[in-house]
């Protein structure tokens, strides 16, 4: 009885001790920017944001803009191919793909399609083909806009999309229980585990995640189950974007790069 008290004692420490580990920031840099939400930054240095329903793509030599009036703010924005990028406009069931100097190639309208769809996510994948997650059917499937075909790669999933990334390989999401789950492009669905609720949350690896609660940045390693305050970074921000061990801070009309290492 007595190590099984003992076992359980060192088991909540562990856990404690973990969520009481903190991850200290850097200030590296800060740019100004003038817009209402910053969505990221590409691997040529080009911000992205969004002011009045127009995004804009910019660095200190040059900037291109973009805006649809018919169909307003998008819902999301996929910057992780700068050549192509995706703007999905959920309630209209479309999505824009961009070049480079974000001109319009191309518009896809899935109530067009010859196999009904309504699109509750939408993203980048390989082979001009996008990620989407049909609501009719709660499967998950490939889209040729080539082609204008869809390929069905799930079974019906259970529990509602509470947020959602892709890459060009993977789909990962969180449900409304807080479950988090990873799909690749042959349909296979791993369970990667629970993670803390949140406010706002950028999945970094397929074990970490960022995530604001109440005002507070943290960062959550499922594989040690530890949860880590982020210190030293603004107190008052809008939303916040991580790439390459860089944490930028959206405050008001500036970023702030912050260099943190993950534990």
């Amino acid at each position: 009885m007595k190590n099984i008290l003992l076992i359980a004692f060192i088991s909540v420490f562990t856990f404690s001790f973990g969520q009481d580990e903190k991850c200290i920031a850097i200030k590296q840099s800060s740019t100004t920017l003038n817009t209402d939400y910053f969505i990221g930054y590409d691997s040529f240095g080009y911000y992205y944001s969004i002011k009045n329903n127009v995004l804009s793509k910019n660095n200190t030599k040059e900037s291109f803009e973009y805006k649809n009036v018919s169909l307003g703010k998008p819902t999301k924005i996929d910057i992780q191919n700068p050549l192509k990028i995706m703007l999905f406009y959920e309630n209209f069931n479309t999505a824009i793909l961009l070049d480079n100097q974000l001109s319009e190639t191309q518009k896809i309208n899935f109530s067009e399609n010859d196999i009904p769809i309504v699109a509750n996510a939408a993203g980048i994948a390989s082979q001009n083909r996008l990620w989407v997650y049909n609501s009719l059917t709660q499967k998950l499937g490939f889209f040729d806009y080539l082609k204008n075909t869809i390929q069905t790669l799930t079974p019906s999933l259970s529990g509602n999309l509470k947020y959602y990334e892709t890459s060009f390989t993977t789909f990962q999401w969180i449900d409304d229980q807080l479950n988090w789950y990873s799909c690749d492009v042959f349909g296979k669905i791993t369970t990667l585990g629970k993670i803390a609720d949140f406010d706002q949350i950028q999945i970094i690896s397929n074990q970490e995640i960022v995530f604001l609660k109440d005002g507070k940045l943290f960062l959550q390693d499922l594989k040690t189950n530890s949860i880590y305050t982020i210190e030293n970074v603004e107190k008052s921000f809008k939303n916040f974007f991580y790439k390459d061990q860089i944490l930028s801070i959206f405050t008001n009309q500036e970023i702030t790069n912050y260099k943190i290492t993950i534990p």
